[in-house]
């Protein structure tokens, strides 16, 4: 089962998913890439280009050649290098603007800390993939910077977001659906994710204990002790604002803390997290359907959003693969294959390439949402292609 899984994954990889941003993508008059194709694939050359579409691209890439070594995905990966050091690094004050004009200024200059780590994974990636010195010299200030202007020193965890020049701001959201607090689940998730992209390439001791504070952060605050689920916006002092359960989160979060803490290599961090890692996934097959998909959220008060997010379908396949990895547990790999199968039905686009944002409860695509944008990106699809493939 699993070596179907993987070249048919590999092929999804190199066949549908890369190539579209690689046709698509590639803003030729502007420079870097364009900023939006919605859902009906019309292209939208004056999109503002935004920093989390921009550093996902150059993560995928740059991991994409370190595994392939396709001249092709290098093109790319050096492009967004380019790019994002040219338009994205704020000169003066350091740190990566969160949104720019089509044309390459800022329009949102605010460093959002999601942002931060997103940049430090592809500044780090490519310098895996490149061994280029000037790429780890970036991804390294990005962490001192994020630990400098981010960590609360107080109560543990990471402030959502600065100014341009790293001074207190009020609205500190990531986007308008999210709650207005000071840390999040998510923004701490895309910091543990980087951080541990970095270990592997450098050892200092702050990265160390910032990352071992890290995982503690999600095992003490940010993963429920009651339900297993991750708690989403909290306060300062870690008191949850919200009461969403997101379960793309919850099974994306399972397995990038087993990453975590296997890389930072502290075993008795390591077992902890094993068993918590298979609790999370547990509680994140709640959203589980009966054709292999996962739904998106559901809130306490028990309304259910029961659209198919396409990143959701691909963490789970990421998740459920860990969980059988850790376990030994069959079961496990069955929910990747369904949710495989799932995706292949009702989420790529079989006719214009990569997948959509979205399928409902009734099998119908999304055509609404962009294909290519701000948040949709090729990262979380190609990702779960990449990590299967290796394993």
């Amino acid at each position: 089962m699993m070596q179907t899984l993987k070249s048919e994954l590999h092929s999804e990889l190199t066949k549908n998913i890369l190539p579209y941003w690689i046709q698509k993508m590639p803003d030729h008059e502007q420079g870097g890439f364009y900023g939006r194709i919605d859902g009906e694939e019309g292209l939208h050359k004056t999109a503002n280009k935004g920093a989390v579409l921009n550093a996902r691209i150059f993560w995928t890439f740059s991991a994409a050649y370190r595994l392939e070594k396709n001249p092709k995905y290098l093109e790319i990966a050096k492009r967004a290098y380019q790019y994002i050091s040219d338009y994205f690094i704020d000169k003066k004050n350091g740190g990566i603007y969160w949104e720019l004009d089509y044309k390459g200024a800022p329009v949102n200059p605010r460093k959002q800390i999601y942002a931060q780590g997103f940049a430090l994974y592809g500044f780090s990636e490519f310098y895996r993939a490149t061994g280029q010195p000037e790429a780890l010299e970036v991804a390294k200030s990005l962490f001192y910077l994020i630990e400098k202007h981010a960590y609360d020193p107080e109560f543990g965890g990471y402030i959502e977001a600065q100014t341009e020049d790293w001074q207190t701001i009020e609205d500190m959201r990531l986007s308008e659906r999210d709650a207005n607090a000071p840390k999040s689940m998510n923004t701490h998730l895309h910091i543990l994710e980087p951080y541990t992209n970095l270990l592997r390439i450098w050892k200092a001791p702050e990265l160390v204990e910032a990352q071992t504070r890290l995982i503690h952060n999600f095992c003490d605050h940010i993963v429920s002790a009651k339900t297993k689920h991750l708690e989403l916006f909290f306060d300062r002092n870690w008191v949850s604002k919200y009461n969403i359960i997101s379960y793309g989160h919850d099974i994306e979060s399972a397995w990038l803390l087993f990453e975590a803490a296997e890389v930072l290599g502290d075993t008795v961090l390591i077992d902890k997290v094993k068993q918590l890692s298979i609790e999370i996934v547990e509680a994140s097959y709640e959203g589980l359907q009966p054709d292999g998909s996962m739904i998106y959220e559901k809130t306490h008060e028990g309304h259910v959003d029961t659209d198919r997010h396409w990143w959701i379908q691909a963490e789970t396949i990421v998740g459920s693969t860990y969980a059988y990895l850790i376990s030994g547990n069959e079961k496990y790999l069955t929910v990747a294959k369904n949710t495989w199968e799932y995706i292949k039905k009702q989420i790529i686009d079989k006719e214009n390439g990569e997948w959509v944002w979205s399928a409902s409860a009734d099998g119908t695509q999304n055509r609404r949402d962009d294909k290519a944008g701000f948040w949709k990106c090729p990262y979380h699809n190609a990702r779960m292609c990449m990590e299967l493939i290796t394993k």
